[in-house]
């Protein structure tokens, strides 16, 4: 009798220890319409932070594709600031523009892209935004970019700008102002669809010897299959309607979310205090 007594009791305790277990709080993620400006052109971003994280984290800042700044990369923002980040969806075109048409996406990608001294000027303006965002740490900064984005990125961290580090999800590789040796600063991450016809593998090869002959600290993943735009769900849509080699692959998509969550903890370890889960 005793000894179901205390077996008893001990279920009994079992019982209300798990009932007493809570699970985590889910991330209260808060974000804001930006509106800062390069020189004369208005730009107009989107910031998201988990506002129940105590203290400074690193912030990421997220380039958008070549069709403008949209709800995607907003999206992409999000989900950083779930993982602890603060993350900033820049704006490259000016005034948050967005292309339906091919031919405007490639109108303002030509506009933007015909100085790379106007094109840097943007993307140093969301960076020091970001940096100076109350819950940034100023001393920790990364950027990820897709397609166009990803180009944006990579040429960032060529001319040097100082980012922990950077990755490009299926983005353009070609570059007329090859990295010089210890000219660029942070680790890479270059995430390519292997069937990608936008990105050939010359430009992979070429693009590899240059990283190598700089010295550059990078990891480049690419996956079997996966076309332009593997992280776009709206990518098959948007190939079929244009006539373009766009595709959504949804594994593709998840493992590399997967590789540049992991990149992340490795760039900034939890274990140092910058991401306090």
């Amino acid at each position: 009798m005793r000894a179901t007594i205390i077996a008893a009791v001990a279920l009994l305790a079992v019982g209300c220890s798990k009932k007493q277990a809570k699970a985590p709080a889910p991330p209260n993620i808060q974000s804001e319409e930006v509106t800062y400006k390069a020189g004369d052109t208005k730009l107009e971003g989107f910031i998201a932070w988990d506002a129940d994280q105590e203290g400074p984290r690193p912030g990421v800042l997220v380039v958008h594709q070549w069709w403008g700044h949209s709800d995607y990369v907003r999206k992409r923002a999000r989900m950083l600031a779930e993982l602890g980040y603060t993350a900033l969806a820049l704006d490259m075109y000016g005034e948050g523009r967005h292309a339906e048409h091919p031919d405007d996406a490639m109108k303002f990608m030509n506009q933007t892209m015909a100085s790379i001294d106007v094109a840097k000027a943007r993307f140093m303006a969301a960076y020091e935004l970001l940096k100076q965002h109350g819950t940034t740490n100023p001393n920790d900064i990364a950027a990820i970019g897709y397609c166009f984005g990803g180009a944006v990125v990579l040429h960032m961290a060529r001319f040097g700008v100082d980012l922990d580090g950077v990755v490009s999800f299926h983005g353009n590789l070609a570059t007329q102002a090859p990295a010089k040796k210890g000219q660029v600063r942070g680790k890479l991450l270059v995430l390519h669809g292997a069937e990608d016809p936008l990105v050939p593998p010359e430009q992979v090869t070429a693009f590899k010897k240059e990283m190598e002959a700089a010295e550059v600290d990078y990891t480049f993943i690419q996956y079997p299959g996966a076309k332009h735009a593997f992280t776009d769900q709206a990518a098959t849509e948007k190939g079929n309607k244009h006539n373009m080699p766009l595709a959504y692959d949804e594994k593709a998509d998840q493992q590399s979310w997967a590789e540049m969550t992991k990149f992340f903890e490795k760039l900034f370890p939890p274990s140092l205090g910058k991401i306090p889960y």
